[in-house]
């Protein structure tokens, strides 16, 4: 069982940035791949960026590339979203996600946190 917290949402303007955190609880952290996705207000969760259990290796939604980079920290059960030159259409719910597989897919990954929100405004 893993339990997930984000944290590190807020307001910011169009070309700002925020980090995102998403602590994990449980011993097993490592053997996990992880993922963010996000959802906008009236829209469906969509996939933003994943990293395999040890960082080598990571893959971005076309719409982010470029601008957010997913990192973990294995010592801390860290996974973290850094998000930079933020623009209006970013504004959602940024969920964290834990699995056994690296996917892109929601319904692959087996634990979820709460979710934080980004509002990004022009």
């Amino acid at each position: 069982q893993v339990q997930l917290v984000e944290s590190g949402g807020g307001l910011v303007q169009a070309g700002g940035s925020l980090r995102l955190s998403c602590a994990a609880s449980g011993r097993t952290f490592s053997s996990y791949a992880m993922g963010w996705f996000r959802q906008a207000s009236g829209k469906e969760r969509e996939f933003v960026a994943t990293i395999n259990w040890n960082g080598g290796i990571t893959y971005y939604a076309d719409s982010v590339k470029g601008r957010f980079t997913i990192s973990r920290d294995n010592a801390k059960n860290t996974v973290y979203l850094q998000m930079n030159t933020l623009k209006p259409e970013d504004t959602a719910v940024y969920y964290c996600a834990a699995g056994s597989v690296q996917a892109v897919a929601a319904s692959m990954y087996d634990y979820w946190g709460q979710g934080t929100q980004v509002t990004v405004s022009s």
